[in-house]
């Protein structure tokens, strides 16, 4: 499983281990970071918005949070496509989502890039999200419920996750608390039959959603066994997109410190700092390889060679 050493970045205080956290930590942090941010914030809001005196306040949140059934109303609000997918009301929905997120993501870590997983979620979660809308607008099933109908939750991007890795580790075990051993091919199976029984309840868009998820990840695995990176080359994509539109300066530098000044504490505090990045960068090489570095951590691996 996936583990990360929390406790360094805890050092300089809760609020500032969590930006540190973020800042350098795992991209399986980062995305469990913005769900609980995201749910805290809409959680704040309706606060506000009770005491201004708001009678219905999630109706009004899920409008500018998630994603409509029909397509022609995601036109009114077209971030709600990326939106739905790190947002949640109720505190078990996030904390299943999450759960699950954790696992399945630490496992997938060990075999893939962040970047990988980063792509997966969000690509999963467009998917759910396509299914979700050609279901609810072309079944007549949904054909009252279309008009106002609208999904929230990380679910369809965490079965995107849950099926790429079983998908490919079939034969893995997992320990299922009072079952036992589990191959993940057998727990893939049995989610989705759950998925497809529970289409006739109350949150049928939400068993879709799943689907839809379950679905990419899926081709992700077939994808990537061809040696087609759907997930990493979507990602790579927009990162060089926004290099081109926001450059960075040119001629960047590591600076470094003057320690001849510095106390015999706040020496030791900036070393293990700088040791810390170090083992970093290595971490995302052995994770990523040599070429996934910046500029300036290729500089400060190299400046550290020669100390």
């Amino acid at each position: 499983m996936y583990a990360n050493p929390y406790g360094q970045f805890l050092s300089g205080g809760i609020w500032n281990g969590i930006k540190n956290s973020f800042r350098h930590g795992s991209a399986l942090t980062r995305l469990i970071y913005i769900n609980v941010g995201v749910f805290f914030f809409l959680k704040l809001v309706e606060v506000f918005l009770v005491l201004a005196g708001y009678q219905r306040v999630e109706p009004l949140l899920l409008v500018f949070t998630g994603v409509p059934a029909l397509p022609e109303e995601l036109l009114y609000t077209p971030w709600t496509a990326l939106t739905y997918m790190f947002t949640h009301f109720g505190f078990l929905h996030l904390l299943f989502n999450m759960l699950w997120l954790y696992w399945f993501g630490g496992i997938f870590l060990n075999y893939f890039s962040g970047k990988k997983l980063t792509g997966l979620y969000i690509l999963g979660g467009l998917c759910g999200a396509v299914l979700y809308m050609a279901a609810y607008s072309l079944l007549p099933a949904f054909e009252e419920e279309r008009y106002f109908s609208r999904a929230i939750g990380a679910s369809a991007s965490v079965m995107a996750i849950v099926f790429a890795v079983c998908t490919y580790l079939p034969n893995h075990k997992i320990y299922v608390f009072l079952i036992g051993e589990v191959r993940l091919i057998n727990l893939a199976l049995f989610t989705v039959v759950i998925d497809l029984l529970s289409i006739p309840s109350n949150n049928a868009g939400g068993h879709i959603a799943h689907l839809g998820g379950a679905l990419f990840g899926y081709c992700f695995t077939l994808a990537i066994r061809r040696n087609v990176d759907i997930a990493g080359g979507i990602i790579g994509f927009f990162d060089k997109l926004g290099k081109k539109l926001f450059p960075k300066k040119k001629n960047m530098r590591v600076k470094y410190k003057n320690t001849s000044n510095m106390t015999d504490r706040e020496y030791n505090e900036y070393k293990k700092q700088k040791s810390d990045r170090i083992n970093e960068i290595l971490d995302k090489i052995s994770k990523s390889g040599y070429e996934s570095l910046t500029r300036e951590e290729k500089e400060l691996l190299f400046k550290s060679g020669r100390n």
